[in-house]
């Protein structure tokens, strides 16, 4: 590559990524960044799996899946979820201006929810929830396939 196709392909990339900084570097910071407890409520399911030929499939159906986090701290990292077996800490992120609540299990499932600071409704934010986890019997009740929420959180605090 000659040394004046590459200054300039060096320019487009810092010019992109000038140009492509979080919002809160272009004068905008996201109403999620003090948050300290939200409850968010998923109607819908997507729930994936795998035939026995190995070709995936996904049911999408209504959902009353609700989650509450609680001391939510983006500068530490930290926040905690009620769950099946009582209070977990996880791993909170603010990235841009969308907060991430993840939490891993010793198990092996992955949680993660993401709130975008973008209104659903009036007081109430754009929300997706996703577990990967995988079991090879499915119990009624138990996630034992991937699954994918769609729904809104609202602020507590």
């Amino acid at each position: 590559m000659s040394m004046g196709i590459r200054t300039f392909a060096i320019g487009v990339v810092l010019a992109i990524a000038a140009g492509s900084g979080t919002a809160s570097a272009q004068g905008r910071t996201s109403k999620l960044a003090d948050v300290k407890s939200v409850r968010c409520e998923f109607p819908m399911i997507t729930t994936g799996t795998w035939a026995k030929d190995g070709t995936p499939s996904a049911e999408t159906e209504p959902s009353e899946m609700s989650l509450q986090y609680d001391d939510i701290d983006t500068e530490e990292g930290s926040a905690s979820v009620i769950g099946l077996s009582g209070r977990l800490y996880i791993i909170t992120r603010l990235s841009g201006v969308n907060l991430h609540l993840l939490a891993i299990d010793r198990a092996g499932p992955l949680y993660i929810t993401t709130v975008f600071d973008k209104p659903a409704r009036p007081g109430r934010y754009k929300a997706a929830h996703s577990r990967h986890e995988f079991t090879d019997v499915s119990l009624p009740g138990y996630t034992s396939r991937p699954e994918q929420y769609v729904g809104d959180c609202e602020i507590l605090k």
